[in-house]
C-alpha cells in the first residue's frame, strides 16, 4: 500500500514539474517568435514632461550615495525633474543622506529628503508617501543597488505619447555578475525572466509585470489602479496586474540595460528568492480569480495563471527530493519506479530548463562552453533553493504573515570588494542543516549508483547532493570560516573578474 502511494505521489509531482517544464518551451518558442519585433514610440513629446524620480532606501549606507549621484548626473532638462529620496532608514544612512541631498539642492537640483515616523507598509508605503506629494506627471523607480545610465530617461520618456502606455520597465544588468559563483548563477536566473519571459510576454500582449525598479510609470495610472498596496510581498507585480486588467499597456525595452548589484551572501540571495516568491503567491490568491473573471482573451488568462503560480514548481521539487528514498525490500532504491518517471523529468523539465537559459545566454553572446558548464549549476543552485522557496509558498498558501525583509548590499564589484565584515547580515534559519542533511542523503544515492553502475541516474543524484550541500554551507558559514580567506584572495587579485 505504501509503495503504491509514493508511486502515485511522485508521478504526479513529476507530472507537475513536466507541466511547468513544457511552459518554460512555450516561452522559448514565443521569444523566439517575437525577439525581432520592433517596439517604437508613437511619437515624441516637444518638451519634457516633468519627471519625479523616487529613491526607496532603507539602511543602505554602502550604496547609497552611488545611487544618488547617478540619478543626480541624469541628462535630463533639470527644470523638468524632480528627485525623492524616500528614505526609511534607522541607522547612519540618514544622515549621510541628508548632507548629500543638501549638497546637490546647493547645486540647484530640486531634490527632497523624505523620510516618515514608521516603516508602514514597507516599500509600498514609502512610494506612496512620495507618489502624494511628486510633482512629476509620470514616475521613475531605482531601487538602492541600481545605477541607471544617463540617457535613461531620454530614451523612455517618448514610450509615454501613446496615452495607453501606463509603465515602462527596462532590463537589468549585473555590475557584479563575475564575483563568485553565486552571482554568475543569480545573473543567468535574472536574463533567462529579463531577456526571455519578459520579452515573451510583453511582445505577445500577454501581462507581464513592472520589477519593482529600473522603470518609469505613469502617475495617473498608478492612481487608477489603486495606488500602491502593501498587502503583499511584491507591491511591484500586485499593482501591474492591476493596472492590466484596467487596460494600461506595458512596454518593455530589452535593448535599454540598468546595472545593480547582486547579492554575494548566500543568506541574502535566499531571503530575496524568499520574499519574491511568497510575494508571487500572495498575488496569485488575491488577483488570479480577477484574472479568469475578466474579458482578457483565454490564452493571456492561462499564461498569467503560469506566471503567477510558478514557484509551486519549489514546493513540487522539494516534495520530489524528500520522496526518492531506500527500498531494502527491493533493489536498494525504486530504481525500476524512478525510472518510469524520471524521463518527462530530463525531457520536460531538465531539457527546458537547458534550452530556456542557453537561449537568454546567447542572447547576451555567451559561448556554448561557458552555456554547458554553467547551466548544471544553476539547476543545481535551484535545486537547493528548493526547501526556502517551498517554506514562502506554503507561508503564503497558509496566510502566515512576515515583514519585508531588504536585501543586504554591500556595494560590492567585480574587482572582489570586501562585504565579510559588514554590519548587515540576513537572518538564518535551521533550513541550512536541512539542506545538508539532503545533500549527505543523496550522497549516499550516488555512492549506491556508482556500485553498482547506474550511471544514468548518477547525474540526478549528483545535482541533487551539490544543490543541497552548496546551498546549506554557504548559508551556515559563508562571511565566516571564509572571510579570512577571501580578504587574502582579494588582496593577490589585482585584476577585476569579468565574463558569466
Amino acid at each position: 500500500m505504501l509503495g503504491i502511494l509514493w508511486i502515485v505521489s511522485y508521478t504526479l509531482v513529476v507530472i507537475g514539474l513536466s507541466i511547468y517544464g513544457l511552459h518554460r518551451l512555450w516561452m522559448v518558442r514565443t521569444y523566439l517568435k517575437f525577439r525581432n519585433k520592433p517596439v517604437h514610440p508613437v511619437g515624441r513629446f516637444k518638451n519634457c514632461p516633468k519627471i519625479t524620480v523616487q529613491l526607496p532606501l532603507y539602511n543602505e549606507r554602502y550604496v547609497a550615495e552611488r545611487l544618488i549621484r547617478s540619478v543626480a548626473a541624469l541628462e535630463y532638462p533639470r527644470e523638468c525633474l524632480e528627485i525623492q529620496v524616500l528614505d526609511d532608514s534607522t541607522d547612519e544612512t540618514r544622515d549621510l543622506v541628508a548632507g548629500l541631498v543638501a549638497e546637490l539642492r546647493g547645486k540647484g537640483l530640486d531634490i527632497v529628503h523624505l523620510t516618515r515616523l514608521s516603516r508602514e507598509g514597507f516599500k509600498a508605503g514609502a512610494l506612496q508617501a512620495g507618489l502624494e506629494r511628486a510633482k512629476g506627471e509620470f514616475i521613475a523607480i531605482f531601487d538602492a543597488d541600481f545605477v541607471p545610465p544617463a540617457h535613461l530617461l531620454l530614451e523612455t520618456i517618448h514610450y509615454f505619447t501613446d496615452e495607453k502606455v501606463g509603465m515602462i520597465q527596462t532590463r537589468w544588468g549585473h555590475i557584479n555578475r563575475g564575483y563568485n559563483l553565486l552571482t554568475r548563477v543569480q545573473a543567468l536566473l535574472l536574463d533567462g525572466h529579463l531577456i526571455i519571459e519578459q520579452t515573451a510576454r510583453s511582445r505577445s500582449g500577454c501581462f507581464f509585470n513592472f520589477n519593482g525598479t529600473a522603470g518609469l510609470w505613469r502617475a495617473s495610472t498608478i492612481t487608477d489602479s489603486g495606488g500602491w498596496q502593501h498587502d503583499t510581498l511584491t507591491e511591484d507585480l500586485d499593482l501591474s496586474y492591476r493596472a492590466q486588467m484596467r487596460g494600461w499597456k506595458f512596454v518593455f525595452i530589452p535593448e535599454l540595460v540598468t546595472p545593480a548589484e547582486l547579492p554575494v551572501d548566500m543568506n541574502a540571495f535566499k531571503a530575496q528568492q524568499y520574499r519574491w516568491a511568497k510575494g508571487a503567491v500572495q498575488t496569485c490568491k488575491k488577483l488570479l480569480p480577477a484574472v479568469w473573471r475578466s474579458r482578457h482573451p483565454l490564452r493571456v488568462k492561462w499564461e498569467a495563471t503560469f506566471h503567477l503560480t510558478s514557484n509551486f514548481a519549489y514546493l513540487l521539487l522539494a516534495l520530489m527530493a524528500v520522496l526518492v528514498h531506500p527500498d531494502f525490500n527491493h533493489e536498494g532504491i525504486h530504481w525500476k519506479s524512478i525510472l518510469l518517471v524520471d524521463l518527462p523529468i530530463f525531457l520536460a523539465a531538465s531539457l527546458s530548463i537547458f534550452l530556456f537559459y542557453a537561449a537568454a545566454l546567447r542572447a547576451s553572446g555567451v559561448s556554448w562552453l561557458r552555456i554547458v558548464f554553467y547551466i548544471p549549476m544553476l539547476i543545481a543552485v535551484g535545486i537547493g533553493l528548493c526547501l526556502n522557496n517551498g517554506r514562502a509558498v506554503l507561508e503564503a498558501v497558509f496566510n502566515h504573515r512576515s515583514e519585508f525583509t531588504r536585501t543586504p548590499k554591500y556595494g560590492v564589484s567585480d574587482q572582489w570588494t570586501s562585504w565579510w565584515h559588514s554590519s548587515y547580515r540576513s537572518a538564518r534559519s535551521v533550513l541550512p542543516w536541512l539542506e545538508l542533511l539532503l545533500s549527505a542523503y543523496y550522497l549516499g544515492f550516488v555512492h549506491y549508483a556508482i556500485q553498482h553502475r547506474q550511471w544514468w541516474a548518477l547525474p540526478f543524484f549528483c545535482l541533487f547532493a551539490f544543490g543541497f550541500g552548496y546551498s546549506g554551507w554557504l548559508s551556515l558559514f559563508q562571511g565566516s570560516c571564509f572571510s579570512r580567506w577571501g580578504e587574502r584572495f582579494r588582496l593577490k587579485s589585482t585584476q577585476p573578474r569579468y565574463g558569466i
